[in-house]
């Protein structure tokens, strides 16, 4: 009898101790459930004191989010959907770095196959092949002939393949202004395919080989070309000038870019855009109707994002290891570089905010600013303010009132 009390007692401490480990073990020492982190409630007093006090005639609306706690601190009219401006660029850069990848780059080549005879003339063909490198320009084709001359062409016998993923030239998008946007700065893949014909043979041509227009022919670059060049252009270095710069031309690149990637025999644009929509519904769990995405740039006065939304957007990119270095490299630094460079200069704030602006002068009174900052208990916190129908200038002292009061030390007590 005693026997089997012992068995029965050691089989209750067995699944006694079974249950535990496998859903209440308890924490590491040291380790601390990240709600149970508290928020600043100094700054949230001086978040509510800045809400609260009189402000210009307007639609104005602020969210600030503790990364590190994982709560919001505070916001007024957070959800408003407003025109978010350039601040759609880190809508666009941070979907674009999750869809290709932090280590994506565009690549342009330059092939041959055939022989080259002792008079210099290549028996067989050229192929020029070029994705969407929006930084390229007409006189870096000049390294990829000079590829092809040290092979000893001085004619070719054969056809010049020029092979593009995008033929047209990019055209405004609807109801941007057409004084926002420089098109002469788009890099030369986005200019259309008689533009890169003509950049191509002028290279060819400018290092001694002999080349008839009647030879260069739009085909695809089969498998039996050896390549002799190969350009590289890293993902950041245009997402530095999307976030850093503002570079319109850049952020509408990196809308082809998203594009191409999930639909690459669709419309770029309307692919592009239908993956920034499919990502806010999808990846930040937003759904309400009043966001508008019309671009990837900002330019569509008809774009509608609300603050909540942006800090979602900063949270999303903050999780992920690689595209956090990329918002801490990339975002304009407040009284040193980039956008904010002339902005934000006191002590206060000088290198201590690190944000994406938004400026749009038509219609009247569109500004936003959006990004990061260590607050005073050491907290990251993501933060966004948004106006629009009031004075520009009105608006900035607003976004800069705001700065202050996120990373102002708290009060000592005497």
């Amino acid at each position: 009898m005693k026997r089997h009390l012992s068995i029965i007692t050691l089989v209750m401490v067995t699944i006694l101790f079974g249950c535990t480990s496998k859903g209440n073990a308890p924490e590491k020492e040291g380790e601390k459930a990240r709600n149970d982190i508290p928020i600043d409630t100094a700054l949230r007093t001086r978040l509510e004191e800045f809400g609260s006090k009189p402000r210009p005639e307007g639609k104005f609306a602020f969210h600030v989010y503790d990364i590190t706690a994982d709560k919001p601190v505070y916001g007024v009219n957070d959800t408003l959907a407003l025109p978010s401006a350039s601040c759609m660029k880190l809508l666009s850069g941070i979907a674009g770095l999750h869809l290709l990848g932090c280590d994506y780059h565009y690549w342009t080549a330059i092939f041959m196959r055939g022989n080259v005879q002792q008079d210099g003339t290549l028996k067989g063909d050229l192929a020029f092949k070029a994705g969407l490198d929006p930084q390229l320009l007409a006189p870096d084709l000049n390294e990829f002939a000079k590829a092809v001359r040290k092979k000893g062409v001085r004619r070719v016998g054969g056809k010049v393949y020029v092979d593009l993923t995008l033929k047209e030239p990019v055209r405004s998008e609807e109801h941007w202004y057409p004084w926002d946007l420089t098109f002469s700065k788009y890099g030369l893949f986005y200019k259309g395919a008689d533009k890169v014909t003509k950049a191509l043979k002028a290279s060819l041509r400018g290092q001694g080989i002999s080349v008839a227009d009647s030879q260069m022919v739009m085909r695809p670059t089969t498998k039996d070309f050896r390549c002799l060049y190969v350009s590289r252009r890293q993902i950041e270095d245009v997402i530095k000038r999307m976030w850093k710069n503002s570079s319109n031309t850049q952020a509408t690149a990196m809308l082809y870019t998203i594009g191409n990637k999930v639909n690459p025999k669709g419309n770029p644009v309307s692919s592009g855009v239908d993956y920034l929509r499919k990502f806010v519904a999808e990846e930040l769990a937003l759904t309400d109707s009043s966001l508008v995405i019309h671009d990837g740039c900002g330019l569509c006065t008809h774009n509608r994002l609300s603050p909540i939304a942006l800090t979602s957007v900063l949270r999303y990119g903050y999780e992920d290891p690689k595209i956090r270095k990329m918002l801490e490299r990339n975002l304009a630094v407040a009284g040193v570089d980039g956008t904010l460079a002339r902005e934000m200069t006191g002590s206060l704030t000088r290198g201590k905010i690190r944000a994406k602006t938004g400026t749009l002068s038509h219609p009247y009174g569109i500004s936003s600013l959006a990004g990061l900052c260590e607050g005073d208990n050491g907290h990251i916190l993501a933060f966004a303010i948004m106006d629009s129908e009031m004075s520009v200038l009105d608006a900035r002292v607003l976004q800069r009132r705001l700065c202050e009061a996120l990373v102002k030390p708290a009060t000592k007590k005497k």
